[in-house]
């Protein structure tokens, strides 16, 4: 003779709550905050990384000149400017600036047609991109 047990719902649906409480108390884990792509984020973090590497550092290829920011930009594109050290007025040698959300930066400039051009570009790419460090 077959023994049949009767079935109670109320045991498997308490378990489940129970299961849904204990997973919904876990912890996410955390993920790095993506770094913001417009203009002006993008360009203050451009900004920060050529005063810390190129300038602050005292990096021979950029002693001759200082750093010229301009981010309050009413045109809308954000930059930054490398001039020469004793004449600042003269014509930039080194333009960086971006536009839009997300961001489209441009380089141009006596400078990049020089060996450093290189590293302009691959460090600005970097710093743009949410990079630190030089």
């Amino acid at each position: 003779m077959a023994v049949f047990r009767s079935f109670h719902p109320l045991p498997i649906f308490g378990t489940l709550v129970v299961a849904s409480v204990l997973a919904a108390c876990q912890t996410k884990p955390e993920t790095p905050p993506a770094a913001n792509r417009a203009a002006l984020p993008v360009m203050e973090r451009v900004a920060l990384g050529a005063n810390a590497c190129w300038f602050k550092s005292g990096d021979a290829a950029f002693k001759p000149y200082r750093l010229a920011p301009e981010l309050n930009s009413f045109s809308g594109r954000p930059r930054i400017l490398v001039v020469h050290k004793t004449r600042p007025e003269a014509r930039p040698l080194l333009v960086v600036h971006a536009e839009g959300n997300p961001a489209k930066l441009e380089a141009f400039g006596p400078l990049m047609g020089e060996a450093v051009g290189a590293r302009v570009t691959r460090d600005v790419n970097r710093w743009a991109a949410g990079g630190q460090g030089c």
